[in-house]
């Protein structure tokens, strides 16, 4: 069975992956060639993603008694390309 701990695991690297994509392929595909398609595929899959990426690192934060610097660290990792990558690597893989 999935723990919490997981599924954040889960959620971080799906959001990782969606914020890339949107970043390096919808967004310059959309402004320089003139296709906002793909901004409309990947906009809203990844917000759903960025919400739950928020809100599971407060549960998970309160569960694994983080300090508050590091759950501002791991929240600002959610708007930095990669950063969810290495949150998962330094903060969560080593607790599971």
């Amino acid at each position: 069975m999935f723990s919490l701990l997981n599924t954040f695991r889960i959620v971080a690297l799906l959001e990782g992956v969606s914020y890339i994509l949107l970043l390096f392929l919808a967004v310059p595909i959309k402004y320089f060639g003139d296709d906002p398609q793909y901004v409309k595929l990947l906009g809203m899959p990844h917000g759903l993603l960025f919400v739950a990426y928020i809100i599971l690192a407060f549960i998970v934060g309160s569960k694994l008694k983080w300090n508050t610097k590091t759950l501002l660290f791991v929240l600002a990792a959610s708007v930095i390309p990669f950063g969810t990558f290495y949150v998962d690597k330094t903060y969560l893989k080593r607790v599971s």
